[in-house]
């Protein structure tokens, strides 16, 4: 059986928890919760955030020579559903036709007051 690869991306920023960016594992990438934290963004609306999070996976995606049309799976927490409307028109734009298998959940907070979203994703490679 081979070894998962724990993985960092430079274009992220460093890492300052006990985690990794992603891990991949055969020909699947699990990518870590990101967030807007650190961006521009950060303290923007949920699209501005979902905006930030979404060219952190492009930044994923080409770094394993795919795109995100490789997404199989996002899992979405967000801090309300209030904004929901503003959140999809971002989700479609990003990934077009190519729709991954997705998860929304409502959390009471993350880890800066600031943010109010954060993604999970899994990609094919």
């Amino acid at each position: 059986m081979t070894q998962p690869e724990r993985k960092n991306y430079p274009q992220l920023g460093d890492v300052k928890a006990p985690y990794v960016h992603a891990v991949k594992h055969g020909s699947t990438l699990y990518v870590s919760g990101l967030t807007a934290f650190g961006t521009a963004a950060q303290q923007g609306e949920i699209a501005e955030q979902a905006e930030a999070i979404f060219d952190q996976l492009r930044l994923v995606a080409e770094a394993e020579q795919t795109s995100l049309a490789a997404l199989l799976k996002v899992t979405i927490f967000v801090t309300s559903f209030t904004e929901i409307n503003a959140l999809r028109q971002v989700l479609y734009r990003y990934y077009g036709d190519h729709l991954p298998a997705s998860s929304l959940v409502q959390v009471s907070g993350l880890f800066s007051p600031d943010l109010r979203i954060e993604i999970e994703a899994i990609f094919a490679l």
